[in-house]
């Protein structure tokens, strides 16, 4: 068997399925192996047709806002900074959790620009300084769970992913927001190894891209974004966290049809391209119906596990977009 091929397949295993909890602390890598997790059936949508448009929303602008904005922050207990910060997901730079920490090392973030186009009216390029340039950057405290199970309460900075498209004036073909990853293998030694067919892809549909919750974001903390947990610019969608978490973003471009995206593409058996939060959508390999916290305690890594929400606890800011939509097939 191949290098490439091995690492490829070893990427199928999570590294949260392969890396002892107990002993990770301060930027060390994690020691140990977990028991492997029991095979579970998944209703996937790899090879099915997309679904129909959605339904048009009933609410009226202010209303949206009004709604939006409840589901803008939590009381619940923030995860430290420090473990925000060394416990990540970002491939280029290696499949531990403690490797994008280094990420800081090699990952050049000035100047940094965003190119805009597809089904648009005003194709174009976003430098980093225009991003903010007209809009007042938000904080916003989300509670966060990710795909292997575990999950943050981090307060991030950033604008509306929706209030920037809008500059781009998407025409009526653009039915969906497909967003693409820096792929430098001189700073990002993870895009040395064939793991990934790089570079990273995300998309989200139109109306998921455009609703107030989903965040363009530029930093946490008060602080500019560290390169490891996506600098200088990523997305954060609270209600699809960890499935729709693309970092480091250099294009984004409106299309017509579903775009392909880097996990759906490497396996397509246990990632579609919708991938809320669904405690009831069980992964092949673990149970989603609870979560791992990361406890914010200096004591240990993680708290005890909680129940995992319907759309990570914003069912009534986003439920409505997936009226009659079967969240099982479509997952």
């Amino acid at each position: 068997m191949s290098q490439s091929r091995s690492i490829r397949d070893a990427l199928r295993i999570p590294p949260s399925e392969i890396t002892d909890e107990a002993v990770y602390r301060d930027r060390r890598r994690l020691l140990g192996l977990l028991a492997a997790a029991p095979t579970l059936a998944l209703s996937g949508c790899a090879e099915a047709e997309p679904p129909p448009p959605p339904p048009k929303s009933a609410l009226t602008p202010a209303q949206a806002k009004a709604q939006a904005r409840s589901g803008f922050r939590t009381d619940e207990e923030l995860t430290r900074y420090e473990d925000v910060t060394t416990y990540n997901n970002f491939y280029e730079f290696g499949t531990d959790k403690a490797d994008p920490a280094r990420a800081r090392k090699t990952l050049i973030t000035k100047p940094w620009t965003v190119v805009v186009g597809g089904e648009c009216a005003k194709p174009g390029k976003l430098e980093l300084a225009d991003l903010i340039k007209g809009l007042t950057p938000e904080e916003r405290i989300y509670r966060l769970r990710c795909v292997e199970g575990w999950s943050m309460v981090i307060p991030w900075l950033g604008v509306p992913l929706g209030d920037v498209l809008k500059r781009f004036q998407p025409t009526s073909k653009a039915k969906y927001v497909a967003f693409t990853t820096l792929a430098d293998p001189k700073q990002m030694p993870g895009v040395r190894v064939d793991s990934i067919n790089w570079p990273y892809r995300e998309g989200l549909r139109i109306d998921e891209a455009m609703h107030p919750l989903t965040l363009l974001a530029t930093g946490l903390y008060g602080k500019p974004m560290p390169q490891q947990n996506g600098a200088p610019v990523r997305l954060v969608v609270p209600w699809k966290y960890g499935f729709k978490s693309i970092k480091s973003i250099v294009e984004i471009r409106f299309v017509e049809t579903m775009p392909k995206t880097a996990w759906n593409d490497l396996q397509p058996e246990e990632y579609g391209f919708f991938s809320n939060v669904n405690p009831d959508v069980d992964h092949p390999r673990w149970s989603q119906k609870t979560e791992r916290r990361i406890s914010g305690s200096a004591s240990k890594l993680f708290a005890e596990r909680i129940p995992t929400r319907l759309f990570n606890g914003y069912a009534p800011q986003v439920a409505g977009m997936y009226k009659g939509l079967d969240l099982r097939k479509w997952f």
